[in-house]
């Protein structure tokens, strides 16, 4: 064996011996986030195959996919699906539009703007059930709430918005509290945006639109992909707001997935079907993530051979 083969060979197993330490040092951890996310999966998937039912917890024969195809073909779930479909897409748009709005003047200077900006990131601090009293009970009551109030101040009739308008009702609330989480990603993205393209772009003599359209807008799709991603991801799972203010009503005109499964396990006392609705919820959001992720993948690929 030559003196170089023994040098490789060397340099083989220190790598192989410095990787070692690494994986004990990681084991913990990665032990710890199988343990919190994996096992808790399998057993849903697992009881997704049984009928078991808290009525009677001991009696759980085994239907195979009896569960999924019951979903599948009940239609009740039609409305559930799309009710989290409309929520999904109408707080993502709702929340880029206004976000980009507030983005583009709090990147300007004025006076009070620390004080401003604080407070509208306040609702994203605020836990969903507060949320969802404070609309429920300040803002959208008919009777003392303040929509209510003004709109008898200016002759109307008082809507009863929880009641007559729901799915707005809730996307409101949504918009409301993700908003300010829309608003700090595009700011942040906007301030990195370096001002020698905006003079240059001035002094070719680009008016304000074409200024946004052709600089600003192209450097927000990192930006606004990440708020999709993100959001997409968090408001697939609402549910406190939907629990307190509507409970899915009427009828089914707020009852999203999640809400869904709560009604399946805690309502009808049914674990198989909620387990069968869960692993479903998973494997949309998985899905909507794919999708996402490859999207942000591809622009970044375009982006580099450009």
């Amino acid at each position: 064996m030559t003196v170089q083969h023994r040098s490789l060979k060397k340099k083989k197993n220190a790598g192989r011996t410095s990787k070692l330490p690494a994986l004990l040092l990681l084991a913990p951890a990665l032990g710890f986030l199988i343990l919190t996310t994996q096992v808790p999966f399998i057993m849903t998937i697992y009881y997704s195959l049984f009928r078991y039912s808290l009525v009677d917890p001991f009696k759980r024969p085994f239907i195979g996919l009896e569960n999924y195809v019951t979903l599948f073909t009940d239609p009740l779930s039609v409305p559930v699906l799309l009710n989290t479909l409309v929520l999904v897409l109408s707080v993502i748009a709702l929340t880029i539009i206004f976000g980009a709005a507030l983005a583009l003047l709090f990147n300007r200077p004025f006076f009070g703007r620390s004080v401003a900006r604080t407070l509208l990131i306040g609702p994203f601090f605020i836990m969903p059930v507060i949320t969802a009293l404070i609309w429920k009970n300040s803002l959208l009551n008919p009777v003392f709430g303040l929509f209510g109030m003004a709109s008898q101040a200016l002759g109307f009739e008082a809507i009863d918005w929880l009641a007559q308008y729901p799915m707005v009702s809730i996307i409101m609330m949504v918009t409301w509290e993700w908003t300010p989480f829309a608003l700090l990603i595009l700011l942040t993205s906007l301030q990195s945006l370096p001002t020698d393209q905006l003079e240059a772009a001035r002094l070719d003599g680009a008016s304000q639109l074409q200024e946004f359209w052709f600089i600003v807008m192209p450097h927000w799709t990192r930006a606004f992909e990440v708020v999709v991603l993100l959001e997409a991801i968090f408001i697939l799972q609402i549910y406190g707001e939907i629990y307190i203010a509507t409970s899915g009503g009427p009828g089914l005109a707020t009852t999203n997935l999640p809400f869904f499964i709560f009604q399946k396990a805690f309502g009808e006392y049914s674990i198989g079907m909620a387990s069968a609705a869960g692993v479903i919820a998973v494997v949309i959001a998985n899905i909507m993530t794919a999708l996402f992720l490859r999207l942000v993948n591809r622009n970044a690929t375009l982006e580099v051979k450009s």
